[in-house]
């Protein structure tokens, strides 16, 4: 498994390298901007720790780039606390993030939770072509292909990030049922990541913009006042 560092400060960067090479990870690190984007944009990396304050392009900027082209999993690092910040990572294609200071322990459960998940939905689709056919969704405005990890809203295919298109398939295959912020971040997220609640509202928030013909007004993915959200066909 190959882990992608993008991080400026090369004392943190050593203590992230050595607990996850530890753990059997062979690990690439570089500490700009724009050459740990291009690096990321070469492929064949399982996950990529991504810094936010970064000399000649920053974590927003990278995650945002990277995202368009490439489907990994991304782990933003950030000594910034301010919610608004992990808001906005988590809106533009960032997986999870964690806060310095962390425990290199912690860094490494979210590594290793984040790979298995992402393993096991690529697992999920390596099946027999019919089976993928037949599991195809089909609402009209809607179409979900499992197969390719497709999605057209309105006859115009969306880009969704990894953790988009799990809670919309999630949501679309309980149709009608309401599910708690708590039971879809357990289940999209899963209880290992130690991440926050506010991770399902901000995804919510991106899948209306990106299929709902008004996302203000949302007439399938619907708030359940007090109780959470359900996908109404």
């Amino acid at each position: 498994m190959k882990i992608l560092i993008i991080e400026d400060d090369k004392a943190m960067a050593d203590i992230e390298r050595d607990f996850l090479e530890i753990n059997g990870f062979e690990v690439t690190h570089e500490s700009d901007g724009i050459k740990g984007m291009e690096c990321a944009l070469t492929g064949g990396y399982n996950l990529i720790l991504l810094d936010l304050m970064l000399p000649g392009k920053d974590g927003w900027e990278i995650c945002r780039h990277i995202r368009g082209k490439i489907d990994v999993p991304i782990l933003m690092v950030t000594a910034r606390v301010e919610d608004i910040d992990k808001v906005r990572g988590l809106g533009i294609g960032a997986d999870d993030y964690i806060s310095k200071p962390f425990s290199p322990t912690e860094l490494v459960a979210r590594v290793k939770a984040h790979i298995a998940r992402y393993e096991r939905l690529k697992g999920n689709n390596v099946k027999d072509k019919d089976a993928q056919r037949d599991a195809e969704i089909d609402l009209g405005y809607l179409k979900i292909n499992p197969a390719t990890r497709r999605v057209y809203a309105m006859d115009k295919e969306v880009t969704l990030a990894n953790k988009e298109y799990e809670l919309l398939y999630f949501l679309v295959s309980n149709a009608e049922n309401v599910f708690s912020k708590e039971q879809l971040y357990d289940r999209i997220w899963g209880e290992a990541l130690y991440g926050d609640i506010k991770t399902v509202t901000v995804h919510i928030k991106r899948l209306r913009e990106k299929i709902e013909k008004d996302s203000i007004n949302p007439l399938h993915i619907q708030t359940v006042w007090g109780a959470g959200y359900r996908f109404t066909v």
